[in-house]
């Protein structure tokens, strides 16, 4: 592979971003390599790999950019962390809900909105980590922040699954998204799937696996 550039990765399941980063730097043999927007272990997708000085110094310039991805949300179920890494504990029952329902619901959460980012997550209270925090059973408060969801398509659902497409800031925790859509149903939920499949210009189309670098 080439020393630098931009390189759009689909990362898999059971990887963290920095696992792909640290992986990256081994193939290519260049020390500055870094990321442009966390994807969490569970999730695939669309990662921005950039290697280079001059690219990395631009990281932020990258994270910016919009975003779109495709979630499974398992509806009745709850999560401590959102997604399947925490431990799910089966929630009240509801009445099911038609597909206009959910249609409705989901049209409510179009435009700017304001969102709590998730306690496990990387955004840092009072120096240190929220997931660090979270983990060693500490209360602590996440202000709530403004953004937006231009798109939320309905691609499908049959309870307790819903699956849908979304296009967002930069920001956005789909996590969250996705407790706030089931909380608006009458009940709460988890993602049991997420992939990003756009950043900006870039499209997951166009990106390649791990082992294709490694081959390559």
């Amino acid at each position: 592979m080439q020393k630098e550039g931009i390189y759009l990765i689909d990362k898999p399941a059971g990887w963290t971003s920095f696992d792909v980063v640290a992986k990256i730097r081994s193939i290519s043999g260049v020390k500055s390599v870094g990321h442009a927007g966390t994807l969490d272990p569970f999730a695939t997708g669309l990662l921005i790999v950039l290697i280079g000085k001059e690219l990395t110094k631009r990281q932020s310039e990258f994270m910016q950019l919009d975003k779109e991805y495709e979630a499974v949300l398992k509806l009745g179920f709850e999560s401590t962390t959102g997604d399947p890494e925490g431990e799910i504990v089966e929630s009240k029952k509801v009445k099911i809900k038609s597909k206009k329902e959910v249609e409705n619901t989901l049209e409510q959460f179009v435009g700017e909105i304001e969102q709590t980012p998730p306690a496990h997550s990387a955004i840092k209270i009072d120096g240190q980590r929220a997931y660090k925090k979270a983990r060693r059973g500490e209360k602590f408060e996440i202000p709530k922040r403004k953004i937006t969801i231009y798109s939320l398509y309905l691609i499908s659902y049959d309870y307790p699954y819903l699956k849908f497409r979304v296009k967002c800031s930069s920001g956005t925790y789909i996590r969250t998204l996705g407790q706030d859509i089931a909380e608006s149903l009458g009940t709460r939920g988890y993602l049991i799937e997420l992939r990003r499949t756009r950043i900006g210009r870039y499209d997951i189309v166009n990106s390649r696996k791990i082992d294709e670098i490694n081959k390559a």
